[in-house]
This record gives structure tokens, sequence and C-alpha cells, in this order.
């Protein structure tokens, strides 16, 4: 989520995101989209009334019912009977093919930040490189297939600021205080996105350009056209903009994707083939790690910068953009699709994302990370490991129940009551 610069002290998603997921076909299918990591859901419509919540619809179906007398008779008429209430439709049960997807992709954002000090030792960097070539881009592709109908509901509305800005906020707040505890200058710009806060900036400018995508004939190969050309301007960082043209063909490919396309990744005959797309995509990691460039990873870089010329450029990204789908596509084929240990812990991706940071900092700072013996492979699966436990530990519950006031804001006062009419 960040380069080797903005890694330093000095400079991701229910979520957000969803109720189900495309593990198995059936009623449940298509899944409902939401932010990425929001466990939250809209009240459950019934009786087929658009925008009527099951609580106002039920209070309706149980009014008293005037009872109407018969014309010509003299006894009292029995009373009405009562219309029977329609079932409210039961919630729909999470499927555990995203939520295992976001946790194994969010445990690779410490564990990439963790690896920025021993760089130097060509087992960091190719791992470094490996893990930069697909897991954001894998993010991006998922929030984008959560943001399919975004724009559908007025809750979903509201958490681009419940979500995104307010978080954002925040957290750039927080890591401005924590930097000057450990001893660094202050330095706060909101508009310029300090180290991992970028995503959430993008990802909101993402979703707010996600009808213009949704009307288009071809948006896949727009978005592929605009991110080529990107790379021949230095575009600015300021308010994730470098990001937002960089990735931008990975979410407007997971808006168009549908649960049948992550159907054909569950043959084996796929599987097989992913196994060796991700050992080979390995190798060549593991080849280049010694002399490779690590800018091009981060997917914001002008060809200018790199020193390219403008075809040499174009080639390069294009050959990201293709290794970095099929490694994405690879993952997608092997994640399980039933429910494992680490399921639920996907539902909270939100708190390893944005709380990571911490621990990471101040282990820099005090030279935990940068501890000679860390420099090779034993060291590599030492990070690995206590990344992958961190993010363990930031994905529980009981973090969630902490945080949830400063990271998941209920702000209810903020926002108009939609209409009944």
């Amino acid at each position: 989520m960040s380069d080797t610069r903005s890694s330093s002290p000095v400079t991701p998603p229910r979520s957000a995101e969803d109720v189900g997921g495309p593990a198995q076909t059936g009623a449940r299918w298509p899944l409902p989209e939401e932010a990425f990591w929001s466990e939250a859901n809209d009240p459950p419509l019934i009786g087929g009334a658009p925008g009527r919540r099951a609580d106002e619809a039920a209070a309706e179906l149980t009014a008293p019912q005037r009872a109407i007398p018969a014309v010509g008779r003299l006894e009292h008429p029995e009373p009405a009977p009562e219309p029977e209430q329609e079932p409210q439709q039961p919630r729909r049960k999470r499927d555990p093919f995203l939520d295992n997807v976001k946790f194994l992709l969010i445990a690779l954002v410490p564990m990439g930040h963790s690896l920025v000090p021993t760089l130097a030792a060509d087992s960091s960097r190719a791992l470094y490189i490996f893990i930069y070539t697909f897991h954001m881009p894998l993010f991006v592709i998922i929030s984008g297939y959560l943001s399919r109908n975004f724009w559908n509901s007025n809750a979903k509305t509201n958490k681009l600021v419940d979500t995104f800005l307010v978080p954002y906020v925040i957290v750039e707040v927080g890591y401005a205080v924590l930097r000057t505890a450990l001893g660094q200058k202050w330095s706060l710009t909101i508009i310029d996105p300090a180290w991992l806060n970028w995503y959430l900036l993008a990802l909101l400018f993402w979703r707010l350009s996600t009808p213009v995508w949704k009307r288009m004939k071809y948006p896949v190969p727009v978005s592929i056209a605009i991110y080529l050309f990107a790379g021949l301007s230095s575009i600015s960082g300021d308010f994730s903009m470098d990001r937002f043209f960089g990735l931008m063909p990975f979410f407007v490919i997971g808006l168009v994707l549908q649960p049948e396309h992550f159907e054909l990744l569950n043959r084996r005959w796929i599987k097989i083939l992913a196994v060796f797309t991700l050992l080979a995509a390995a190798g060549v990691a593991i080849y280049i790690a010694p002399h490779a460039k690590l800018s091009p990873f981060y997917y914001k870089a002008s060809y200018h910068s790199l020193d390219l010329s403008w075809y040499m450029g174009i080639g390069l990204r294009t050959g990201l953009l293709i290794c970095g789908l099929a490694m994405c596509f690879a993952v997608l084929a092997l994640v399980p699709r039933r429910e494992t240990w680490f399921t639920d812990l996907g539902t909270r991706t939100l708190y390893c994302y944005l709380l990571h940071g911490i621990p990471v900092l101040i282990a820099k700072d005090q030279g935990w990370l940068s501890l000679p013996w860390l420099y090779g492979p034993l060291g590599v699966l030492a990070i690995c490991s206590t990344c992958f436990a961190l993010a363990i530990v930031l994905c529980l519950p009981v973090t969630r129940t902490v945080f949830k006031w400063v990271l998941e804001p209920r702000l209810t006062w903020l926002y108009r009551r939609p209409s009944r009419n």
C-alpha cells in the first residue's frame, strides 16, 4: 500500500463490505454490494415496496382493522379476520469466499510494510515485489465488485463519509501525533495522505466515479487507455490522484465482474494453472529482485520518473497490468470457498488496515526491524510470521469493540431521513 519512501515515518472492503460472496451459486446470488470493510446491512425490505423498512411495514400490517358491518343484517357482525402477515425475508447469510480473500490480503499489508527496512536483502526484496504486484490490485478489484450497486442505497452512500472521510481525518491526525511522539517533526497535510491512508481517498473517488463507468459501453478499455496515458504525466499525490489513475483498471474490472465469472475460477484445471502462475511469478520476482526498481510496482510512477521513453513506459505498464491480473485471478482461484477459521476475521479488515501502522512505525523507530539477522530468508520468515499474528489480533472482535467508535462512527444525525413517498 505504500512505497519505500511513503512507508517511512516521515510520510482496504461486511466494510466494508459485503453480505455474501461468490463462493456458491443458488438463491444467494447476486451478492449484495457494500463497502469493503463494513458489517452493516440495510434493513430488509418486505412487501415489495421499495424504500419501506421491515419494521414500518410490519407496523402497518399489525394495525387494528375496522370491521365493516354487513348490509341488512341485525346481528353484530363478526370482526373481519386479520390479514396474515408476510414473513420477513431472512437476511442473506455471508458467503465465506470474499471474507477469506480479504483476510489473506490484509495480512499481506503489514508484511509488506515491515519488509521495507530489510529490502537490501534479495530475499526480502523478492517477496516485496511478489506481494506488491497483486495484493493492492486484488483489493481494488474486490472493492469495485462490491461497488456495483453502491448508489442504490442511501445507507451505502452515507458510508462515503462514515467509513472514508471521517476515519481519514482521524487517522491522519493520529499518525501525525505518533510521529511527533517518536521524535519526528510535526507534519500534517490533509490533502496529501500519509502512508497507508492513500487508499481511503482513492477508494472514495473510485466510488464517486462509479455511475460514469456503469453508463459506458466499454468501460474496461477506456479505463486501461486512461491508465496507460496517465503515465505520460507526473501526477501529484495530492488526494491520491496518482494511485487513482494508476489502479483505475482494476476497480473498473471489478465493477463489470459478475458472480458467474468467479464460478469459472472454481475448476480444477484452472486451480492447477493458478498454482503454476504463482510459482512462475515467484520465480520471476526472485530473478529480478537484485536489479529491479520498486517504483513500477506502486502503480503510480510516471514514465519520466522511471527514465523510460513513452513507448517503453506503455509497454512496462501493459506488462505489469497483465501480470497483476494473472496473479489476482490465480489467488482468487486458490482461496478456499468454504468457511475456515479465518473467515470471520475477514469481516473486520478495516481495523488491521488502519491500526497496523502503529506497531510497525514503533518497530521501525526502535530498530527492531533492522536487526542484522533479519536480512535473509530466516528474517523474512520471522517478519511474515509476526505480521500474520498481528493481522489476526487486529481483526478480532475485541479490537473492533475497542476502536469502533472512532473508526466506524455512527453519524445518523448528519443525514436527512429518506422520504417515504
